[in-house]
């Protein structure tokens, strides 16, 4: 639920051009230029990464377990 969460909310951000902002900052603090595509992965990766932390603290275990 996490990983959709944060695509919505990528989503919605480019609704407000967030996404040039963070593009934009990757190019300065990095030297690198990114796309649309790396903005909404970066989401991504959050999500997924959020998702790890919830099934770790036990958050799923109760829809594992029900059998």
């Amino acid at each position: 639920m996490a990983i959709l969460t944060f695509l919505i909310i990528a989503w919605v951000l480019t609704l407000f051009n967030f996404e040039k902002l963070v593009i934009q900052a990757f190019k300065e603090l990095f030297g690198k230029d990114i796309t649309k595509a790396t903005y909404y992965f970066l989401f991504l990766a959050i999500g997924i990464f959020g998702e790890i932390v919830l099934l770790l603290q036990g958050t799923y275990s109760e829809y594992f377990l029900r059998g």
